[in-house]
């Protein structure tokens, strides 16, 4: 059994369609990328399995549970974390505040206890502001923990929105975009990150327009056009398969460390 399981997933908007159909399985352990034009249907898909929409028909299980009718927040206590294609950070936290936002489902102090200081509240609180440091540590950015989120670059703002997911301890992580707007350096660390964060033991599905880094960190891909699945398989067969070049590629992908192809020749 896959960790999430789409099947016949349809989604309309007024009258677009914007998933059709969909299949798809996201195996325990692999990073799957999902690809496609603008439009097709990857963040829709992304807030389906997230509880931000509700699909019009079709189902999606997560280790085998139905997400039909949860919450975004209950969907989160389940295991799934996500980031969106643009920063969501509160600008007046610390970095280390935001992530320790995230942390909420893990306290066990009630209201009137936060309110009054008890004890186990400032316990918890200790424990999450520790927390909270080492999650940004494991994405390299502990030493942003003390300024404010609205003066980071773009490319910390990142970081420190894949930190606030990972601190939900997660075992399937959503990345909508995680290199949108990078600097190419940064793109790489980016995929190094992704990476570390499989191997330790979460399992990531990746929306993507950098199409080398897809390439080059997925270990399965599949691509979305108009809503439906026209392709899904390996780095390798998906460059050179002629309907994703069509709807979208334009041309053959070489893999890092490959030489460009030769178009047409």
């Amino acid at each position: 059994m896959a960790l999430l399981e789409a099947r016949q997933v349809i989604k309309h908007f007024g009258g677009v369609t914007a998933l059709d159909d969909l299949d798809l399985d996201v195996q325990a352990g692999e990073i799957l990328g999902l690809i496609g034009p603008n439009g097709s249907g990857k963040t829709t898909f992304i807030n389906a399995c997230t509880g931000v929409v509700a699909p019009d028909e079709g189902t999606v299980h997560f280790e085998g549970r139905p997400l039909r009718g949860l919450s975004p927040w209950q969907i989160s206590r389940l295991g799934i974390s996500r980031i969106f294609q643009t920063n969501m950070l509160w600008p007046s936290l610390t970095a280390q505040e935001n992530v320790m936002v995230s942390r909420e489902k893990f306290l066990r102090a009630t209201l009137p206890e936060a309110i009054t200081g008890s004890r186990r509240f400032r316990r918890e609180e200790a424990l999450v502001r520790t927390k909270a440091l080492e999650v940004l540590e494991r994405v390299g950015a502990a030493h942003l923990a003390h300024q404010r989120a609205g003066s980071l670059s773009y490319g910390q703002q990142k970081l420190v929105e894949v930190a606030r997911a990972l601190a939900c301890e997660p075992r399937l992580l959503l990345l909508d975009e995680p290199a949108a707007g990078l600097r190419a350096e940064l793109i790489e660390a980016m995929g190094e990150l992704i990476r570390t964060i499989r191997d330790q033991g979460i399992t990531l599905l990746i929306v993507e327009h950098r199409i080398k880094l897809v390439m080059g960190v997925c270990d399965r891909v599949a691509v979305l056009n108009l809503g439906q699945k026209i392709a899904e398989g390996p780095p390798a067969r998906i460059q050179t398969d002629p309907a994703v070049i069509d709807a979208y590629l334009g041309e053959p992908i070489a893999l890092p460390g490959e030489p460009e192809p030769s178009i047409g020749g």
